[in-house]
């Protein structure tokens, strides 16, 4: 079987098993923490490392190819380089990671732009609402624009002071800490304004639609 037969295998047992996740409504404890009182939220184990979780393809991007397209429903698109995202105002933030999966992990170090300083770039438009991310392996997935604007999202390009790798969605990735990392798109390449919600790709396999760990938005 070839190199790209398996992968693609591999990507179609992935998808069935976790859309029958959503069907059966693995992992849901039902007695979410609507105030978001507890760090670790309901259903959640702490894990030191960081699981790597894809689609079956990891796509390889070195940073002279990288472009980042943030347009849509704004007032001033941009297609920059990854010297240009260098360029612009610099972040670093600890903030912890939740996977739809079942695991957390406190105090991840970032750096990168964060999200207000692109959004402060291209201006939305004011019927802009929505967000979706576009990956390089073929991925989207949404958020509303309050989301994406929240004071802890990241357009990360290091993680504990070191570049990200290409199977954590390197060379440049989202972080929204307050979603399920699912949220959290790996090898971004567009960065799409809306007006209409365009519900991602677990999204419309049964993941829920606004992924809040600690209200247990696992599944919609």
């Amino acid at each position: 079987m070839s190199e790209e037969n398996e992968g693609g295998e591999l990507k179609h047992k992935l998808i069935e098993t976790k859309q029958k996740w959503a069907r059966d409504g693995r992992l849901l404890t039902g007695a979410p923490d609507v105030a978001h009182a507890q760090r670790l939220p309901p259903g959640q184990k702490e894990v030191k490392n960081w699981p790597v979780l894809d689609l079956g393809l990891q796509p390889d991007i070195d940073t002279a190819s990288w472009r980042l397209t943030i347009d849509g429903l704004v007032e001033a698109p941009v297609v920059l380089t990854y010297a240009q995202f260098l360029a612009l105002p610099q972040t670093e933030n600890i903030s912890d990671i939740h996977c739809v999966t079942q695991w957390s992990r406190y105090d991840n170090h970032w750096k990168g732009v964060t999200s207000r300083e692109l959004i402060a770039l291209v201006r939305p438009k004011a019927e802009a609402r929505h967000v979706i991310f576009h990956s390089h392996d073929g991925y989207t997935t949404n958020v509303m624009l309050d989301v994406f604007g929240g004071d802890d999202v990241i357009v990360a390009y290091q993680w504990e002071g070191q570049p990200l790798t290409r199977e954590h969605g390197g060379p440049v990735r989202i972080v929204i800490p307050r979603s399920y990392f699912w949220k959290s798109a790996k090898w971004v390449k567009r960065i799409e304004f809306a007006r209409d919600d365009k519900p991602g790709f677990w999204e419309v396999r049964g993941y829920h639609n606004e992924g809040d760990p600690w209200r247990e938005e696992r599944y919609g």
